[in-house]
This record gives C-alpha cells, sequence and structure tokens, in this order.
C-alpha cells in the first residue's frame, strides 16, 4: 500500500512539473528531472527517484522524491522463533530480510572540490521492514514486521554524460527510533506495551534479535535523465 501511495505522489509531481515546451526555454521555469542508483543501504539496494529544480521562483532548494528497496540481514533466526513463537529447536532455520523505504529530500547546491554540481540534502524517512523466518522439517515460517519514520542527511554529485544524462553519485546517512517488532500473533512496543509476549522476553530482547532498521549508511551510483532540454 504505502509502495502505491509513494509512486502516485511521485507520478503526481511528473504530471504537476514537468515542464512544457515553453518553460524548458526559460531559465526561470521548473526543471524535472528522473533517476535510478544503486548501491548499498544495509544490503544490496536501488532508489528510484523524480527531482523538481526551481519549482518555486526565488526558492533555493530542489525538491526530491524517492522510492527505494534494499535486501538485508534480517536477525537471528533463533531467537526470533523463541521470542515471536515458541522455544522449538526442530528445523533447518532460512531467513530473508527486506526494507521498502520512501525519502523526501531538499537539496542545496554547493561548490566544493572542483565539484560543480554538488548538493547537500536532508529530509523525511518512512521504511518497512520485513524480516521472514523459516524453519525447514519444522512446519514455521512467519514474518516480524516493523514501520518506522525517521531522518536522513547526505551529499550527492552529477557528472554530465550528455544534454539530458548525468551520472550521479550520492552518499548518506540514515537514522530511525526504534519501533513495534510484530510478528506471527505476537508484538513488541518501545514502551513495553506488549502483545501475547512469550515467556519473560521484552521489547529489549526482540530488538536485539531483530535487525529492523536503525543507523543506515548510503552509497549509490546510477544515471539521472533531465526532461525538457
Amino acid at each position: 500500500m504505502i509502495a502505491r501511495i509513494a509512486w502516485l505522489l511521485v507520478i503526481g509531481i511528473i504530471l504537476l512539473w514537468a515542464p512544457t515546451d515553453a518553460q524548458a526555454q526559460t531559465a526561470s521555469g521548473p526543471q524535472f528531472s528522473a533517476g535510478f542508483v544503486a548501491g548499498y543501504k544495509d544490503g544490496t539496494g536501488f532508489s528510484l527517484y523524480g527531482r523538481v529544480d526551481r519549482f518555486a521562483q526565488d526558492f533555493p532548494l530542489s525538491l526530491k522524491i524517492g522510492l527505494g528497496y534494499a535486501s538485508v540481514e534480517p536477525g537471528s533466526a533463533t531467537e526470533a522463533r523463541s521470542i515471536f513463537i515458541n522455544d522449538a529447536t526442530n528445523g533447518i532455520p532460512e531467513e530473508s530480510g527486506r526494507v521498502w523505504d520512501f525519502r523526501l529530500d531538499f537539496m542545496y547546491p554547493i561548490e566544493v572540490a572542483g565539484l560543480r554540481r554538488a548538493y547537500v540534502l536532508g529530509g523525511p524517512r518512512y521504511t518497512r521492514f520485513v524480516g521472514n523466518f523459516k524453519y525447514i522439517g519444522g512446519n514455521e515460517d512467519f514474518d516480524v514486521k516493523s514501520n518506522q519514520w525517521g531522518f536522513g542527511l547526505g551529499a550527492e554529485s552529477y557528472f554530465a554524460i550528455s544534454r539530458t544524462f548525468d551520472l550521479v553519485l550520492s552518499g548518506g546517512y540514515e537514522y530511525f527510533p526504534t519501533a513495534r517488532l510484530s510478528g506471527h500473533d505476537t508484538s513488541y512496543s518501545p514502551d513495553n506495551d506488549n502483545v501475547n509476549s512469550r515467556n519473560d522476553y521484552t521489547f529489549d530482547d526482540a530488538d536485539n534479535a531483530i535487525n529492523q532498521p536503525r543507523h543506515r549508511i548510503l552509497f549509490m551510483l546510477g544515471l539521472s535523465y533531465t526532461f525538457g532540454l
């Protein structure tokens, strides 16, 4: 659901701010670009984004909206089963994790180390984390999920390949406060307002076992296309 909303927002910006021919001929009209970057963000991942420059007269910031995905290490399968289901030890554990993220950035141009098209950026983040744990031969398969709001800071630079295409190099840091972890019919909250908690486990136990996003370092490389040039 969140992914669909994010795509609708990106498409809405394209329709609203994609420059007409007349706008493309003036320096004061809005300029739209879109891009794809891939690399590392707590695991192998990618992001799709739309960017608007000069969307308000004399406003120095550009606006960037993105939707991303990363394959991540979800945590300890053994501890996850004990904390969220039962104390069984049978079955061969298999685990996988993924994070969908939605991001909004405001970008400010800077000149540093001879880079003419560099920016510092920052803004809110929203993630949906899912860790899947299977126990082959133990007949157990369940997800642990969390949704988090956070913020991110970073830097980005563009290098011209052609008149409309740019190479994009970006890096950054994101922080997410801990959030409720839910799996099977059990959930653990940071304030320990837990539901169907197992044994004497607390939120700290669940948080230590599950790798929901907390501190994320990003290094990404990709391409950007500018419309209307």
